[in-house]
C-alpha cells in the first residue's frame, strides 16, 4: 500500500516505482521486487529534496494511521498485490479515498431550473465574494425535483455572470450553466483533492441543508 496525497510539491519528482534500471526492464518484475530495487536506489545515491520517495507499506495499522492524516492533504491509499509484474494500460490496483461531508452555496445549475441536473457550487471569500468550489455529479431526479422548487434565477448582478466553466476534463467545451439566486444551501460528499478552494473531482449531492444560512459556512479555501 502506498499513499497517495493530493499535495503539490513545487519541482519535487515524487517516485513510487521502477519500470527501467540501468538499461534493463523491470516490468516483469514482481512489484516486490521493483519496490525492493526502488528504495535501494534512493539509499544508494543518497537521494533527497528534488527527489522523494512516495511512502509505502504492508503493516495495516500504519495505513490506517495515514487515512487519519487528510487534513494535510492525503486524499488516499493505492493497493498493489506485491507479486504482480507492472501491466501497461491494465487497471490492476485499487484506490481507497478518504471521503469527507461538507456544505456550499448553489451558485448555479446545469439543465432547466425545472430540473436541474447538477450544481455548480460556491463559498464566499473574506471580501462576501461567491467563489466557485465544484461541481456535483448528476442529480437524482428526486433531489432534482426538490431543488427546483426552491432554486430562483439570478439577477444580471449574480458574481458568476460571464463567467466560463470547462465541460469536462480533457475538453476544451464549455460548459452551459445558469445563474441561480446564492442562497441554498447543500450538502456533499467528496474526496479530499482540493487545489485552491476547488475541488479536483465533481462531489455528490447529498441533501439540502435549510437549517444552514450562507453566512453560516465556512469561508472560500478555509
Amino acid at each position: 500500500m502506498r499513499s497517495a496525497s493530493t499535495r503539490r510539491f513545487n519541482r519535487e519528482f515524487v517516485a513510487f516505482d521502477v519500470l527501467r534500471l540501468a538499461g534493463t526492464t523491470t516490468l516483469t518484475w514482481a512489484y516486490r521486487r521493483r519496490r525492493a530495487a526502488l528504495e535501494e536506489l534512493f539509499s544508494k545515491h543518497h537521494l533527497a529534496a528534488p527527489w522523494a520517495l512516495c511512502p509505502s507499506t504492508t503493516d495495516p495499522d500504519t495505513a490506517r494511521e495515514w487515512l487519519t492524516w487528510s487534513t494535510v492533504g492525503l486524499e488516499g491509499l493505492v493497493f498493489k498485490q506485491l507479486d504482480t509484474p507492472y501491466r501497461p494500460a491494465v487497471r490492476g490496483w485499487r484506490k481507497y479515498k478518504v471521503r469527507e461531508t461538507q456544505e456550499a452555496i448553489v451558485g448555479a445549475i446545469t439543465g432547466p431550473l425545472s430540473a436541474p441536473r447538477s450544481l455548480l457550487l460556491g463559498r464566499l471569500d473574506a471580501a462576501g465574494h461567491l467563489q466557485y468550489t465544484g461541481r456535483t455529479t448528476t442529480l437524482p431526479q428526486a433531489a432534482g425535483r426538490t431543488l427546483a422548487g426552491l432554486l430562483a434565477p439570478a439577477s444580471s448582478e449574480h458574481p458568476w455572470t460571464g463567467w466560463t466553466f470547462s465541460a469536462g476534463w480533457g475538453t476544451r467545451d464549455q460548459l452551459k450553466f445558469h445563474p441561480v439566486h446564492p442562497e441554498v444551501v447543500v450538502e456533499f460528499l467528496a474526496d479530499t483533492a482540493v487545489d485552491d478552494g476547488r475541488y479536483r473531482h465533481p462531489v455528490r449531492f447529498l441533501r439540502v441543508r435549510e437549517d444552514l444560512t450562507v453566512g453560516q459556512l465556512p469561508l472560500f479555501g478555509a
